[in-house]
């Protein structure tokens, strides 16, 4: 490739104008919490249908959402519940469970599909889909999405904007929230970064037939992820977070995990708020 053919590809989707405007009631900090109710789709996206994989994956669904959704609400925390549509058949009820207690829902694909392996017209079908059932359960439209496996496409943003989405939360280019550039013109499509880093499935999944192994101590986990926040907090910026409820959800991980929400709500001057309205408090200012 050329010089300006590579800095065209590496360009495709970029960032633009960046969020520096602080948040609302003059709070110090943005915290985000998202799950991705992924549950089973991961293995049957790549059709691996072992009775132990499916298990796990259901554990998402039985124990871990009901856990977390008691967690939340006992402490009136909002959340961002990213959903691929098929969880309506899957494990029905889970969305109506998150929608009854007030949390956002945002689209994560039908079927966990990568959108990076899909041409134009297959990743509009998965996400008109996945809008129309999200929005059938919830009664509410979807607004927001993160792509499966963080598997954006060269496609994705330009159709998050024709369908009339809000935000993505599927790319690492800033700590803090930025309009995204697809190349090189102004989308109106809000980023909420995420990060490897604050992401439970870096440090929890695990591959029993590969060397993916890398199952944590959550401990180590929560004390990064502390850091993290706490420089958020001193640079007066977004803390975000991207969980699974069949990885986060076990157990001890949310018996420490509770404790780390804890300290946050005991923090002063933090606003808790789901990606959406992130996204709107920073829309005007960063598209205008």
């Amino acid at each position: 490739m050329k010089d300006l053919e590579i800095v065209a590809a590496a360009g495709q989707v970029g960032a633009g104008k960046i969020w520096n405007a602080g948040w609302p009631k003059n709070a110090r900090v943005a915290v985000a919490l998202s799950f991705d109710v992924d549950h089973e789709t991961p293995w049957i996206r790549d059709e691996e249908f072992s009775v132990v994989s499916m298990s796990m994956g259901a554990y998402g669904s039985h124990s871990a959402l009901p856990r977390i959704l008691a967690a939340l609400k006992v402490r009136s925390l909002p959340a961002t519940f990213f959903v691929p549509g098929i969880i309506s058949l899957l494990h029905p009820g889970d969305i109506e469970k998150i929608a009854k207690d007030n949390h956002e829902i945002a689209l994560h694909g039908w079927l966990h599909e990568r959108p990076d392996l899909l041409v134009r017209d297959q990743e509009l079908d998965t996400l008109q889909r996945a809008i129309k059932e999200l929005a059938a359960c919830s009664g509410v439209t979807p607004l927001g999405v993160r792509a499966p496996s963080l598997a954006v496409s060269k496609n994705s943003i330009s159709l998050a904007h024709e369908l009339g989405l809000i935000y993505d939360s599927s790319l690492m280019a800033h700590d803090e929230p930025y309009e995204l550039l697809v190349e090189g013109k102004r989308s109106g499509v809000i980023e909420i970064p995420t990060d490897w880093a604050r992401d439970d499935a870096a440090y929890f999944v695990m591959e029993r037939f590969s060397s993916l192994r890398p199952v944590a101590n959550p401990q180590d986990v929560i004390d990064g992820w502390e850091l993290e926040f706490q420089r958020a907090l001193a640079e007066g910026g977004l803390f975000q977070l991207t969980l699974h409820p069949d990885l986060i959800g076990r157990r001890g991980r949310w018996m420490i995990f509770e404790h780390f929400l804890d300290k946050l709500l005991a923090t002063p001057n933090v606003w808790f708020a789901t990606h959406l309205q992130i996204a709107n408090h920073v829309r005007q200012g960063l598209t205008s």
